[in-house]
Parts: structure tokens; sequence; C-alpha cells
């Protein structure tokens, strides 16, 4: 455990998603964590460790919290209500590249690759096998799902998700609140906000 990596955290929220998020942070050295979701029932835990249904009064010194929500509003609204200092969680296997900015509460899962010079916003996910490569712009609450990948040089809004799969050229620029479907093929920049599904990524509907 590194002098950075906090002796436990406070995961809010307690479904798939937080699952995921407990398995990067134990195996990035973190001992102790308790799920933190309103929906939890008495005697619910997971991995061994306890899910309660609200934080508690006095919360544990130097822990740390993440907001481990799926849905990129929803993590937005809940992080904008923390006191507690938010953790960078970074999975082993991953790699970040010179010079690359992790905003605070950002999760990236085994296997991403963040190039060098990326800048990642607050409470951004990079999941499992995604690339962000060489000083591409990821905006806040923004999820770029397994096995994306984004190239070199592009700037993606905030509230965007990137479907599993999908593929962003070289240097385009996504707005705020677009859905790009898994698979789809981005190679010319997206102004408006929507879904966009295709090769090429052409836009189907609203968000």
């Amino acid at each position: 455990m590194t002098p950075s990596t906090p002796p436990g955290l406070y995961i809010l929220g307690f479904g798939g998603h937080a699952r995921s998020v407990a398995d990067i942070a134990l195996t990035a050295g973190i001992r102790q964590l308790l799920f933190v979701d309103a929906t939890a029932g008495p005697g619910e835990g997971f991995a061994g460790f306890p899910a309660v249904a609200a934080m508690p009064a006095i919360p544990t010194p130097e822990w740390q919290c993440i907001v481990a929500l799926g849905n990129n509003a929803q993590r937005r609204a809940l992080s904008d209500r923390q006191t507690l200092a938010q953790a960078r969680l970074i999975a082993p296997s991953a790699t970040v590249g010179i010079e690359a900015q992790i905003g605070a509460g950002v999760v990236v899962a085994p296997h991403a690759r963040i190039g060098a010079a990326a800048r990642i916003g607050r409470g951004a996910i990079i999941n499992t096998g995604a690339i962000v490569d060489h000083e591409t712009e990821i905006g806040e609450f923004t999820h770029v799902s397994i096995n994306a990948a984004i190239a070199g040089r592009c700037r993606i809004g905030s509230n965007v998700m990137i479907g599993a799969g999908a593929t962003v050229i070289d240097g385009i620029t996504i707005g705020d609140d677009v859905t790009i479907g898994a698979g789809a093929t981005v190679v010319a920049d997206i102004v408006d906000a929507g879904t966009y599904l295709g090769t090429p990524a052409r836009r189907v509907g609203p968000l």
C-alpha cells in the first residue's frame, strides 16, 4: 500500500459497478471497504465487507470515498454532495502515461491505457481495456466503456457515454451529453447532444 492509498474506502453504491470498484480497490492495496446505499438491506455485503443504508455519523479518519454509480448524471449529483475526500482508483494492471492528469473520483479499470499528457476529468470512468491516447481530454463524469478506443488529441465533453468497443479517430471533438453506441466509429466532430450509432456514427435520437 503506497502512502497515497487510503486505509479504507466508502463505496457509494451497491450495484454492479460498485462491485467492480471494490475489486479494483482491493487489488490496489486498500484494506477496508464499506458500501453505502439507501437500498441496502440488513446483513447485505460483498467480498466480506458490509453494505449499510447510510453513511456513519462520524466517518473513519483518513478514509476516502468514491461514487460507484454507472449512470453519469447520478454519479455527478452524488459526487457534488460529498464532503469527504474522493479517491482516484487505478487498477494495478492499467497503465498511465507520463504527464497524464487524473481527476478526483476517477476509476481506471484493469488493462486500461491512459496515454501521455491525457487529462481525465473528475468522476470519469475509464473501463476495462479502454484506451485514451496521448493528449486526449475526457470531460467530467464521462464513461469510456470496455474496450473502447479514443485516439490521440481528441476532446470528449462531460456526461458522455462511449459504448463498448466504440472507436473515436484522432483529433475528434465530442460535445457534452452525447451517447456513442457500442461498436460505433466516430470519424467527424459531434456537436449536438444525443445518441449516435453505426459506422460512421450518425445521430438516431435524443440522449
